[in-house]
């Protein structure tokens, strides 16, 4: 595939052709160029960089392409963008740029294509490609990132050290490209990486997310995750993961690494979803067992109640990092509590008790909790693993028949509170919501029928007791 088959070649024409008239020389740079050379799905938003105002080169492309009205400037960043055909065209002049120690945001002034290639972080995200009709589709390598490419090499085109103690966004940006394309870190810029990991305080957590979600979602996450580990970077913004590590031994006991346990879990569910906070939910699944793990003279190395300890820290720790505290947040903590519900459903001795109140704990999100059980499953004995699969392939089949039996699954109670009240003329009151558990509990325990008229008969023998006295009219 040459450029012109790569995309609609005519917009990349018209760029160079008015560079050529502003007498500005231009260039495709960046992803673009990277992922093209990859062989890779190409990216919906493509960089120009020229050597002179990148605001004038946007706007007379935009004229003859007819998009005037929906260029957007940014003077202050000498930066224009308009959308075209479905792809976001992003235009900037060449610019070189210096930093201060206690801050990523550069100073900036004009540069030359030379000096703009120079500030990018890793020598393949540098390469450009003329626009300009004497030299168009020319390679501009001064770096050889081509040769990186092909050796799958992360590299910076200046001095690590200094790269990354710039802007220490471009660590964890080193490992997300590692993950994401399954890339080496050369020697000495990972080695750079680990003597700046501190420099990371200074960046927002929110743009540390931004890249370690990317992490989390490449084809095999735990790459990433060691590399992070490694880094020291890891433990700087989750450090509850890294209290993980370890294995201990007392009086000739010991209990698996939950760290690397958790990255097996987290790749084995990559595989079956692209949900992140599925993803989550398996990253943060025992993250309850480091302030739980107790020696027990008798049954050796426990953590009791990790579940609940973990399902408890995750608001804490999307709070600190800035991750969305609604339904993404209430969703991954639900799953972190259920985690190990269903293990001893396994048994042939599980009743239609314990599977209703899965269902209706689990309620839409069953599936999910499985495919995280499932994922559960690292041991390396291939029976053991399909019998521990297959054995949840039951309960699942247990659950079916319950659900079409009972309709539990996003159970609502048949009684409401304003039901209870009608029935006995009373205001709201502690014995109302006693009242409305009560029958909740009856239907989940199997007492009850799910059923309104059952559930009524019910609740006025309960207000009976109570004292409660029945409206004739009901």
């Amino acid at each position: 595939m040459n450029l012109k088959e790569a995309l609609d070649n005519h917009v990349f024409e018209v760029i160079g052709e008015i560079g050529d008239t502003l007498n500005q020389k231009t260039f495709v740079i960046g992803g673009f160029v990277r992922d093209y050379l990859l062989q890779r799905e190409l990216k919906k938003d493509i960089d120009i960089v020229t050597e002179g105002s990148g605001i004038a080169l946007a706007k007379e492309t935009a004229k003859v392409l007819g998009n005037t009205s929906s260029v957007s400037f940014f003077k202050r960043f000498g930066t224009a963008m308009f959308r075209h055909k479905d792809i976001d065209w992003e235009f900037v002049g060449a610019r070189k740029e210096s930093y201060s120690k206690d801050s990523r945001k550069p100073a900036v002034e004009d540069g030359s294509i030379q000096d703009d290639q120079l500030r990018r972080d890793f020598t393949i995200n540098a390469l450009a490609i003329s626009l300009n009709q004497k030299n168009y589709g020319e390679f501009v390598d001064p770096f050889n990132g081509m040769q990186d490419l092909q050796d799958k090499v992360i590299r910076t085109p200046l001095d690590p050290n200094i790269t990354y103690s710039d802007d220490p966004l471009r660590m964890m940006r080193a490992i997300r490209f590692a993950s994401q394309l399954n890339f080496d870190i050369e020697a000495d810029s990972f080695h750079a990486i680990q003597q700046n990991a501190k420099r990371l305080d200074i960046i927002s957590i929110e743009r540390i997310m931004a890249e370690f979600n990317k992490i989390l979602l490449s084809p095999k996450p735990s790459y990433g995750l060691i590399l992070l580990d490694n880094a020291n970077l890891l433990e700087r913004f989750l450090p509850e993961l890294t209290d993980l590590k370890g294995i201990e031994e007392k009086e000739g006991q010991t209990h698996k690494d939950n760290f690397y346990h958790t990255f097996e879990v987290v790749d084995n569910i990559s595989k079956h979803t692209d949900n992140l906070w599925l993803i989550w939910a398996a990253l943060l699944h025992d993250i309850g067992k480091a302030p739980t793990k107790k020696f027990d003279n008798k049954v050796g190395w426990t953590f009791h109640s990790h579940e609940f300890v973990g399902s408890k820290m995750v608001p804490k720790i999307f709070r600190r990092l800035r991750l969305p505290m609604g339904n993404e947040m209430q969703y991954v903590k639900k799953l972190v509590m259920l985690s190990s519900r269903p293990i001893p459903l396994v048994s042939e001795e599980a009743t239609d008790n314990a599977l209703r109140r899965l269902l209706f704990d689990a309620g839409q999100d069953l599936e999910d909790l499985f495919t995280l059980c499932k994922a559960d499953i690292t041991t390396k004995n291939a029976k053991k693993q399909a019998r521990f699969k297959n054995n949840f392939n039951k309960v699942e089949e247990k659950i079916k028949e319950v659900e079409e039996r009972d309709h539990i699954r996003n159970f609502q109670p048949p009684i409401s509170g304003e039901d209870i009240m009608q029935a006995f003329n009373i205001q709201p009151c502690r014995e109302v919501g006693m009242i409305k558990n009560k029958i909740k509990e009856a239907i989940l325990d199997g007492e009850l029928k799910n059923d309104r008229n059952e559930a009524y008969a019910f609740m006025l023998r309960l207000g009976k007791k109570a004292g409660f006295k029945i409206q004739k009219n009901l």
